[in-house]
């Protein structure tokens, strides 16, 4: 008997053997080849993220530069590991906000909490070692309030735990390039990780060329400046 598609029923509904058709706007990836192993072909708005990380500065950022690149609003960086360059995201340094981290994790998810639900920028990226399950579920509901771009970056040994990310990926450092593990999407499961070469990024082609940082924001300093 020919399966029937179940997307008539209700635009939730996907069979397994195929990708969901997505029923969120997406951001194209810039990269065909993943976009392709994405439900809705891009990177979802409006929900959350998960890039689990075997280590930070494995090329997640070149990963993202595309649809980073894209964005007409300031791109938040949420207490990243290391300094954020300007030239290696390629962003206007007026267009970036970095808020540095606090020493209090609950500080850095409140910030986060407060820039989804303000809609105030394009994109918000969150780096977290630990993060509670409830806390997961606030920054899901948080990001559902628009149409943000958000991602959270953690250790890959999080994918054991449960999430409601309907996107949830692993990347590892390959030769050349990373690899990227489907952990969890909206669709069939992918037994073996697609490989994605990185090309070199600006910082790295122009390593000579000095240019300010830009400066951080604590977490309780933001909130006024991005809602008025």
């Amino acid at each position: 008997m020919a399966l029937l598609d179940p997307q008539p029923l209700h635009p939730a509904l996907w069979l397994a053997s195929h990708l969901a058709r997505g029923t969120t706007p997406c951001v194209d990836t810039g990269i065909p080849v993943f976009s392709r192993q994405l439900p809705g072909g891009g990177w979802p708005l409006g929900g959350l993220v998960e890039l689990l990380l075997q280590q930070p500065g494995i090329g997640e950022l070149r990963l993202l530069h595309p649809p980073l690149a894209q964005q007409s609003l300031p791109v938040a960086l949420v207490q990243p590991p290391y300094a954020p360059q300007t030239l290696g995201l390629d962003l206007p340094e007026q267009q970036l906000l970095w808020i540095r981290n606090t020493g209090k994790a609950a500080d850095s998810l409140w910030a986060t909490e407060q820039i989804l639900r303000s809609g105030s920028c394009g994109a918000v990226l969150l780096w977290q070692q630990h993060i509670r399950s409830e806390a997961l579920r606030r920054l899901h509901l948080a990001a559902q309030c628009g149409e943000t771009l958000f991602f959270l970056l953690r250790p890959l040994a999080a994918a054991q735990d449960s999430s409601p990310a309907p996107l949830r990926l692993g990347l590892r450092p390959a030769p050349g390039g990373i690899d990227i593990e489907f952990i969890k999407r909206r669709g069939p499961q992918r037994d073996t990780p697609l490989f994605l070469p990185l090309t070199p990024t600006l910082l790295q082609r122009h390593a000579s060329v000095d240019r300010p940082l830009p400066a951080p924001l604590t977490a309780r300093s933001i909130l006024s400046e991005l809602v008025g």
